[in-house]
């Protein structure tokens, strides 16, 4: 088998041992303090930051459009129709802007 195949199944075993070690130290506390809770409730959006910020700043015109137009379906609308808005964006102005 390929060394591809062993990464993806190697990475796969790591996310989900990482994942469920989370549960398990988690669950074994009875309260939880809200300062911790906010901490775990605040890592989606500084995960979603860290892979948006180096790609916003590196990025070209087509892709500064479609965050634009993500940003403001946003508002509006739910995540999956921010997300095909913005892939729609982004594949029209790639064709277009380059």
């Amino acid at each position: 088998m390929s060394t591809t195949f062993w990464i993806i199944i190697a990475g796969a075993i790591a996310t989900y041992l990482t994942r469920i070690g989370g549960h398990l130290v988690i669950s074994r506390f009875v309260h939880i303090h809200p300062r911790v809770e906010a901490g775990l409730n605040a890592v989606p959006a500084a995960v979603l930051t860290t892979l948006v910020a180096p790609a916003a700043l590196g990025a070209g015109p087509a892709e500064w459009a479609a965050l634009v137009v993500s940003a403001l379906v946003a508002l509006r609308g739910g995540l999956m129709a921010m997300f095909l808005a913005g892939a729609a964006v982004l594949i029209v102005a790639r064709q277009f802007v380059g």
